[in-house]
């Protein structure tokens, strides 16, 4: 295990054991110079310089080049909020698959774990990002070989090549209740404050930083948002705020999808990804009604089931060069009706994870 450490971000590599030449050491890219004015939040106060290209011009080259590079796996899949419940099993069946995987998480100790654990028995490549609470988005908008130039220690040669040769896939999972179940009315501001800053301005800002990244890719990437509780426009009682910043994530890809449509954006698109009800942490300390654990109990399954499905159907995205938008759904409409009536004509799932009353 290698690991990474600078102010605000912690890195961590892990592989399976075995003989690794030790590259060179990397220079500072010429023109990348310290700013003594730079945020709070960012690593070292580095001065990134400008980074966004305008869509308008990303247009006119794609133009210009012609076809896009096809994406071929394995692919280089990065996931917010990776590190436990619907995030952690995405993560282990893109490692299944052969894929690449960046683990986020605001938590570093989270992250070590997760790693351990997810490259135990697994080939592939990945890492860890930590970032503190408040810089927590701003890690998503380095570039990799700015990872690389901060170095305090030399890397693996894996390391480096896996921040050279993106394909990029960003699922952006990471999203808070504040495990708070209770009336608005009775609701913090402090609680108010990390519902929205994660699920609201945290998936603004991810899905910003991605597509200007992958814009400048030649095959440009496909980012993925995920939808919950209140993203039908239906009611979230005792969960209000959650419920609102999930109907938001309905409109903001959308928005994004027409943006990119409308300055004819060819090699990136934003995509919606319904996982249902999932037998998360955050759902079951929330179990605390009679109707809550009725639904459950119905509808919700475990993590690895539901990224079992979910992951193929994303696979098979890029694999197609597919760019239009696509809804990936595992709960379907047809598949909850008919679990609903199994239960009432069958009892089928009673009691399958609470006791109900």
């Amino acid at each position: 295990m290698a690991s990474v450490s600078f102010h605000a971000i912690s890195l961590s590599y892990s592989r399976r054991p075995g003989p690794a030449a030790r590259p060179a050491p990397l220079s500072k890219p010429a023109g990348l110079q310290r700013s003594l004015g730079s945020p709070a939040g960012s690593p070292g106060g580095w001065n990134l310089g400008p980074r966004r290209r305008n869509l308008r011009g990303i247009r006119a080259e794609s133009a210009d080049k012609g076809a896009l590079e096809p994406m071929v796996p394995p692919y280089n899949v990065l996931i917010t909020g990776s590190t436990k419940g619907i995030g952690y099993a995405l993560a282990k069946e893109f490692l299944k698959a052969g894929d690449n995987v960046i683990v986020c998480s605001r938590s570093g100790e989270r992250v070590e774990l997760a790693v351990q654990q997810l490259s135990r028995n697994l080939e592939s490549s990945m890492c860890g990002i930590y970032c503190t609470a408040a810089s927590v988005l701003f890690c998503f908008a380095l570039p990799w070989e700015l990872f690389v130039m901060l170095e305090k220690e030399r890397m693996s040669k894996a390391l480096v090549a896996f921040a050279k040769h993106w394909q990029l896939i960003q699922i952006n999972n990471a999203g808070s209740n504040a495990y708070n179940y209770k009336p608005l009315a009775e609701t913090s501001d402090d609680v108010l404050m990390e519902i929205v800053t994660t699920n609201t301005l945290g998936l603004m800002i991810c899905c910003r930083e991605a597509i200007n990244m992958m814009l400048n890719q030649p095959r440009g990437g496909h980012i993925f948002n995920i939808d919950g509780a209140g993203s039908d426009g239906r009611p979230t009682p005792r969960f209000a705020a959650y419920g609102a910043t999930k109907r938001s994530v309905v409109h903001l890809t959308k928005s994004l999808q027409a943006e990119l449509q409308m300055h004819q954006v060819k090699n990136v698109m934003v995509h919606s990804l319904s996982p249902g009800m999932v037998t998360t942490d955050l759902l079951m300390s929330g179990a605390t009604t009679k109707q809550a654990k009725f639904f459950i109990n119905i509808l919700a399954e475990p993590p690895d089931v539901v990224a079992e499905y979910l992951v193929p159907c994303i696979r098979s995205i890029p694999s197609s060069q597919s760019m239009k938008p696509t809804y990936i759904r595992f709960l379907t409409g047809l598949k909850a009706y008919s679990q609903i009536f199994s239960r009432l004509a069958f009892g089928a799932r009673r009691n399958r994870y609470l006791i109900e009353d």
